[in-house]
């Protein structure tokens, strides 16, 4: 008796053969225990299709077809099964399929010893193809999806960002499918990119994931901006210790309780951004200088009142400018306190107060008027945008 009639003997026991393998990779293989991810009846004809596909070259010569064996990793790539399951699963098949091939020939012994050797050697070859086939096809399966999630993804978060939400999807799809929570709180963060592409906060999805603290993102050219869930009790302190680490310029919103205020939020993050004093990195959030986004919120308007209230302190030489805006500044921060000013400029007090006066001589007004140190405060902070003296207070 030739092996080929062995062989087409196992053959004819298709598709109960193939059903004997299922379970067989069932018995091995956990993952495929899912009946949710692989149903049976899925796994037997898989089985019984692949089974049929080896048989049938063991009967024949010429190339194998390893188009089927790519189905298999596409399909099980789709399916979300990891690849070294998939490749464990064939491995489990082919030594069954093996193992029946030598159980059929020992119970005919007209079959030679040295025709089941070179079929070991052909059988263990077409593992070989049939495998690398299959991993071939499911990592080109898995990065198109992760493409396609990924566009997703991104298009979902844009859609939050800006209040656009499709007939099709609520706002509570796109969480669940986001990962975030239905319900706040939820704060938004704007990070300035130095070129476009390039993350200014790399990594921080991944970080915040590790701190339970998921989060969305968006890459735009000039800027990178998330949707961080604020899931435990430090997550607001934790989230800004993770954010400064970038070495970034950022910008975070007050916290809010409803994704419709996403795009509201996103506004507050960019004024937040917009208001970091100087060049360097630095984390401001909203809430510390409420002023200071109002005044970033309307540069116009603010750069109107530097000059009704400074000009006359503008209009000094440089170094005097420089002096009386940096100890009016001080003072500001020093709460009223020319004392404490004073430590910080490393001065007399009676300096301090001399600087202040002068101030108030150019300016026309008074220091111990509520009003008039609203006016000034403000004023001071647009001057310290609009030149760089300034320096508006940021948690950064």
């Amino acid at each position: 008796m030739e092996l080929s009639e062995v062989i087409a003997a196992i053959q004819d026991q298709l598709p109960g053969l193939g059903e004997r393998v299922a379970d067989r990779i069932r018995s091995n293989v956990p993952a495929y225990r899912n009946e949710s991810l692989i149903p049976f009846d899925s796994l037997c004809r898989s089985c019984t299709d692949n089974a049929d596909l080896v048989l049938r070259q063991l009967r024949r010569a010429g190339a194998p077809d390893a188009e089927p064996a790519r189905e298999t990793g596409r399909i099980r790539a789709e399916q979300g099964m990891p690849l070294a399951d998939v490749l464990h699963a064939y491995r489990i098949g082919f030594e069954f399929l093996w193992s029946e091939i030598l159980t059929e020939a020992r119970a005919h012994s007209a079959v030679p010893d040295a025709q089941l050797v070179d079929r070991s050697a052909q059988i263990w070859q077409l593992f070989g193809l049939y495998a690398q086939a299959v991993a071939a096809s499911h990592r080109e399966t898995t990065a198109e999806l992760a493409v396609q999630r990924g566009a997703r993804r991104s298009a979902l978060v844009e859609a939050l960002f800006t209040g656009v939400i499709g007939d099709r999807i609520t706002l509570w799809d796109a969480a669940r499918e986001l990962g975030l929570p239905e319900q706040g709180p939820y704060a938004v963060v704007a990070a300035a990119a130095d070129s476009p592409g390039e993350e200014p906060l790399p990594g921080v999805e991944s970080a915040l994931r590790q701190a339970h603290l998921p989060s969305a993102w968006r890459l735009l050219p000039d800027q990178q901006i998330g949707l961080i869930a604020l899931t435990t009790p430090d997550a607001e302190p934790t989230g800004l210790r993770i954010l400064r680490r970038a070495g970034a310029r950022v910008g975070v919103s007050p916290g809010f309780s409803s994704l419709r205020e996403t795009p509201q939020a996103l506004r507050f993050a960019r004024l937040a951004l917009a208001g970091l004093p100087g060049d360097g990195p630095g984390v401001a959030r909203f809430d510390d200088n409420p002023l200071a986004m109002l005044v970033a919120a309307a540069p116009a308007e603010a750069a109107h009142l530097m000059n009704r209230v400074l000009k006359p302190v503008l209009d000094l030489p440089g170094l005097e400018r420089t002096r009386l805006l940096e100890t009016l500044e001080s003072w500001f921060a020093a709460g009223g306190s020319a004392a404490t000013a004073a430590q910080r400029l490393y001065v007399h007090p009676n300096t301090v107060r001399y600087r202040l006066r002068r101030v108030e001589e150019l300016t026309g007004r008074s220091l111990s008027d509520p009003h008039t140190v609203a006016d000034l405060g403000a004023a001071l902070l647009a001057a310290g945008r609009g030149t760089g003296v300034g320096r508006m207070t940021s948690a950064g």
